[in-house]
């Protein structure tokens, strides 16, 4: 871990909550950075979140001394995308894939507690070590933290360690964020501090104000749950239905047959695996429990006898014509369930909706002050057919949600108790002031 200056540490002492946002077409890193810090003005903010399209890649070095010339913020994070998600200044939120764009946010959270780390991703902790070997290599103290925003250069080695090492520490800090985009230039994708950075790089988000988590995967099962009866670490070799087993080609063969003209044509670029996870399943439940006391008033709610399954979607990655294995882009082991998924559109906006609904009706806080979206390159118009699909989705749920963030080569957010690397995923962090009864007032 690169060291930060105690002063790092933060906590606002400002008396208003405030989101000023910003979002720049023009095709030139001066002319976007005087675009957007004439929209947001010379006033300071706790946080600057700043997110930049690849077309500014090869001036990448230049642009937070541009923008600290005329910005002030006690934390600066961002990084480059594929595409950006902005707010203008009048409101309108927009996802821009294909153009130059530059997007910045800045947030003044009054009570909230922040610290930036910055980490070297080739120097991991042992994660059969002791937890106290990676809160001193992060830097950030035990229960100091409520949730962090994470991202990774895409060049950074061991994600998955880098991501479970953070789960092992700090499990129940929620963390969301993405990985940027690779370019040819010799720098790193990361925006952090005043400069450019490989690694990883965070924001730890504590005291009065939470990022809360909505993590929608943009798939629907198809066939019945199978099985694993046999496997090698990612590779099904058997499943069963009931008594009968058979090889994963076989099943999938059988799935097939079911299916309408319209979802076969779809399984030649969209079929998927949902892997179920035991952390997943017990999470939902105790959720569902947790809900189902709180709205009853009852102590000891009974769970439902039917089953609740939740999968975390994985590519199939190869098939073996010899002996209908497959191998999916996941660890897998005998006892676990799978079942079949396919992407489209109107099951993804029918998810992201749903989520974002049931973020907004369950939580305690009042309506968040910003959205912090983290998308899969493969959504956008190239999943939904039009521009803007995942922000027109929050903005029927919340009509007046600034959203910022951007798109990803891979998506962080929990599922169920635990984080994971998804991909074609909306990672969602719904910053809400929840202030914890401890808190000082």
């Amino acid at each position: 871990m690169v060291p930060f200056n105690p002063l790092d540490w933060f906590r606002s002492s400002g008396s208003q909550a405030r989101c000023r946002h910003a979002l720049s077409h023009q095709p030139s890193m001066e002319e976007a950075v005087r675009d957007v810090s004439t929209t947001l003005g010379a006033n300071g903010a706790d946080i600057a979140l700043v997110f930049v399209s690849s077309h500014f890649a090869s001036d990448l070095p230049r642009l937070l001394p541009l923008l600290q010339q005329r910005l002030h913020s006690s934390h600066w994070l961002g990084c480059l995308g594929g595409g950006v998600v902005g707010t203008t200044a009048a409101g309108d939120a927009h996802e821009v894939e294909q153009s130059p764009a530059l997007s910045v946010m800045l947030l003044n959270l009054p009570g909230v507690e922040l610290q930036s780390v910055q980490l070297n991703g080739n120097d991991l902790p042992d994660l059969d070590g002791a937890a106290q070997h990676w809160h001193e290599w992060v830097g950030l103290k035990l229960g100091s933290s409520r949730s962090l925003l994470l991202l990774i250069d895409p060049t950074c080695s061991g994600i998955n360690d880098l991501i479970s090492g953070l789960d092992y520490a700090y499990p129940s800090v929620d963390k969301i964020g993405g990985i940027a985009i690779p370019h040819n230039a010799a720098h790193g994708s990361l925006l952090c501090g005043d400069g450019v950075v490989a690694g990883a790089v965070g924001l730890s988000i504590g005291g009065d104000w939470t990022l809360d988590p909505v993590v929608a995967q943009g798939c629907r099962p198809i066939g019945p749950v199978f099985a694993i009866e046999q496997a090698q670490r990612n590779v099904l070799l058997e499943l069963s239905d009931g008594d009968r087993r058979d090889s994963p080609v076989a099943c999938l063969q059988r799935v097939l047959a079911g299916l309408s003209a319209e979802d076969r044509e779809l399984v030649q670029h969209s079929l998927f695996l949902g892997v179920e996870r035991q952390e997943l399943s017990a999470g939902a439940a105790m959720a569902k429990l947790q809900r189902f006391a709180s709205d009853s008033g009852q102590s000891d709610p009974q769970p439902n006898n039917e089953k609740e399954r939740t999968f975390l979607v994985r590519n199939l990655i190869g098939v073996d014509p010899r002996n209908g294995a497959v191998a999916v882009a996941e660890r897998v082991r005998a006892g676990q369930n799978v079942q079949f998924q396919l992407r489209e559109a109107q099951a993804s906006r029918q998810e992201a909706r749903q989520l974002l609904q049931t973020s907004r009706t369950t939580s305690a806080a009042k309506d968040p002050l910003c959205g912090l979206l983290f998308a899969c390159l493969g959504r956008g118009s190239g999943l939904f057919g039009t521009a803007n699909g995942d922000v027109t989705i929050a903005r029927e749920v919340m009509p007046s949600l600034p959203i910022a963030g951007s798109f990803c080569n891979g998506e962080i957010g929990p599922l169920g108790g635990a984080t994971h690397l998804h991909g074609y995923t909306a990672c969602w962090g719904l910053l809400r002031h929840a202030p914890l009864d401890s808190s000082p007032s």
